[in-house]
């Protein structure tokens, strides 16, 4: 139990801890979200933790009845969708190391990406379906790696300091591009990467920084979670323009808000927040900010991301 309490702690760091995120409960606030019944849009994929177990569920992104895509005693978290919806990469402490997994959205055994004793988690397929990218301490410090899925072929991206914690890396649409966080130097920001050169930069203000960055549908903007200068247990999500560096706030309820990420249409987004005191998945629709909730089932859920069109 030691063991994966410790590992545990590792992966929550790694994947949220440096912006701030807790997964503890808090007061409840009332949720600004409409009272009629959500639209529909889709399907979506999260992580729900039940009595201490992480595991995956498919749930409607109008709501609806949810059904569980894993069940193990290990931890089963942070899921993508795989570019034709077909699948879902995950990450699991299966072996006793986070390691990368691959299941059927239909359910079943899921499949082991990687083979090795070193930490790997966080990954994302590229639009065209050729090239993993995730994170890895392999064989060094943890870094940005992507793997050619066709020959195995490993190529490292982007290294910063040998104690450097990277974050959720997301492809552009376009496959030219990849953004992620990271806290080398100055604190946890957001960067992104062209995947062609290695050339980087960074995109958050150098006075707030972020993590969690997904790319919007169009690829012309990334959003992300800030916590700078705002005080006590509260987040916004927050909208990054590409080419003019001009940002604005989508979310900005009084609590934790984490994991967004831009529905197939690029109209809303989904995230995660615990404004009633423990995190649920939320949509807001982009347009005039209206919002639903969308998971009520027992334990804390996180990490939604949308199924994507076929």
């Amino acid at each position: 139990m030691h063991r994966r309490e410790a590992a545990r702690r590792l992966l929550l760091v790694a994947a949220a801890a440096a912006c701030g995120c807790r997964r503890r409960p808090r007061a409840a606030r009332a949720a600004p979200v409409a009272s009629e019944a959500a639209p529909p849009g889709g399907e979506l994929v999260f992580e729900r933790e039940v009595a201490g177990n992480l595991d995956l569920y498919l749930i409607p992104a109008g709501g609806g009845q949810e059904r569980r895509l894993t069940d193990d005693p290990a931890e089963d978290g942070l899921a993508r969708w795989t570019p034709d919806g077909q699948s879902i990469l995950f990450t699991s402490l299966r072996t006793g190391n986070y390691q990368i997994y691959e299941i059927s959205a239909a359910g079943g055994q899921p499949r082991r990406i990687r083979t090795n004793s070193a930490t790997e988690y966080q990954a994302d397929i590229s639009p065209d379906g050729r090239t993993l990218a995730f994170l890895s301490n392999w064989n060094g410090p943890e870094r940005l790696l992507l793997q050619d899925l066709a020959t195995g072929a490993l190529r490292e991206l982007v290294r910063h300091g040998e104690h450097t914690i990277f974050g959720n890396p997301h492809w552009s649409p376009d496959g030219r591009f990849i953004t992620y966080s990271s806290n080398y130097r100055i604190g946890h920001h957001i960067y992104v990467v062209e995947v062609a050169k290695g050339a980087e930069r960074r995109i958050s203000p150098l006075t707030s920084g972020g993590c969690e960055p997904r790319f919007s549908r169009d690829g012309q903007r990334v959003v992300y979670v800030s916590r700078r200068h705002l005080g006590g247990d509260v987040s916004r999500l927050v909208e990054h323009d590409l080419a003019s560096d001009e940002e604005r706030t989508l979310v900005s309820w009084p609590a934790l808000n984490y994991d967004p990420v831009y529905s197939p249409d690029g109209s809303e987004l989904a995230f995660a927040s615990n404004i009633t005191g423990e995190y649920q998945v939320y949509r807001q629709r982009l347009a005039d900010g209206r919002s639903w909730r969308v998971t009520f089932g027992p334990g804390l859920a996180r990490y939604p991301d949308y199924r994507p069109r076929r």
